[in-house]
């Protein structure tokens, strides 16, 4: 799906591997220079605390959240994350930090999409730019459509399932026996 459309929502319960696949095909597309850089992202969901609350500047009181994303590229590509994240070629943001871009020749992916309200969604969605492409993860289950959920995820999906250009891939619970896609492959740049 991935290979197929610029747009890709991977929907399914926790640890189907969403994630993971989404971080070893970005890290495909940057070996092969298809992509200059990679954007990880997911919205802060906080747990009753708010950021401003933890110890230290931005960049540390966001790293708890965006810590998934990190794990997910240093088991594909290794040492070489850190020197790619240094080099500013992965950039890792809350998802806060992505309005008023357009990100040219890039892969993004957009992690935890059912915490976003549809006004968050849609300025992610739309910093898509010229050569780049986007994976939009989210775990789909009855708590992300109880009321006062965010809703964001939900109508995307009833507005983008089916255009041209946009995949839709619903991950369901491993079957016994199903190999685990973090056999997938492992990328070295």
């Amino acid at each position: 799906m991935m290979r197929r459309h610029p747009l890709v929502f991977g929907v399914g319960p926790a640890g189907t591997g969403k994630t993971y696949l989404a971080a070893a095909f970005a890290a495909h597309m940057l070996h092969e220079k298809r992509v200059e850089r990679l954007i990880l992202s997911r919205p802060a969901l906080e747990a009753g605390e708010r950021l401003g609350f933890l110890p230290g500047d931005l960049k540390r009181r966001s790293d708890p959240y965006l810590r998934p994303l990190h794990d997910a590229l240093f088991d594909v590509l290794g040492a070489a994350a850190g020197r790619l994240m240094e080099q500013g070629v992965i950039e890792v943001a809350p998802l806060a930090f992505m309005r008023g871009r357009t990100l040219t020749r890039a892969f993004v992916i957009l992690d935890e999409a059912q915490n976003t309200t549809p006004a968050q969604i849609k300025m992610a969605l739309t910093r898509l730019g010229e050569d780049s492409h986007m994976v939009v993860t989210a775990i789909r289950r009855k708590a992300t459509c109880r009321a006062g959920a965010p809703k964001g995820l939900n109508e995307a999906l009833a507005i983008l399932e089916g255009v041209e250009g946009v995949g839709v891939t619903r991950f369901h619970r491993k079957r016994r026996g199903a190999p685990s896609p973090r056999r997938a492959y492992r990328c070295r740049l």
